[in-house]
């Protein structure tokens, strides 16, 4: 997807987000190709990633409280200091994906693939891992 296409979707979103959706969209990404995409701070609360691909995307800072992650594949990402609160990530390829700091607290993780990926400080309090 390209830069201008991805900026015009976070802009709508955050229109969405500001006027409780008065106004925008709701960010619709699934199964967009977001490969190393640049995505510092972006506020996605509540956007559909579904299948997603974001491998290599910088996610530093992210918002992504209660967005549906089920199924994206995240290998690579930088996701420190995300706040992934109550996200769903069933089935997401994060191996290999920098999650320290990351907020996680209730996120849905079952059959999330982990494997090799940076957990520091990350805070994992949920039932669903």
């Amino acid at each position: 997807m390209k830069n201008d296409e991805i900026k015009k979707i976070l802009d709508s979103h955050s229109l969405f987000l500001r006027t409780n959706g008065a106004e925008g969209q709701r960010a619709d990404l699934r199964s967009a190709n977001l490969s190393g995409a640049d995505l510092r701070s972006a506020n996605l609360s509540g956007a559909n990633l579904d299948g997603a691909n974001l491998s290599g995307a910088n996610l530093d800072g992210a918002i992504l409280r209660v967005a549906n992650l089920d199924g994206a594949d995240l290998r690579s990402a930088n996701l420190s200091g995300a706040i992934l609160f109550e996200a769903y990530l069933n089935g997401a390829d994060l191996r290999s994906a920098n999650l320290s700091g990351a907020n996680l607290k209730g996120a849905i993780l079952d059959g999330a693939k982990l494997e090799g990926a940076n957990l520091t400080g990350t805070i994992l309090e949920n039932k669903n891992l």
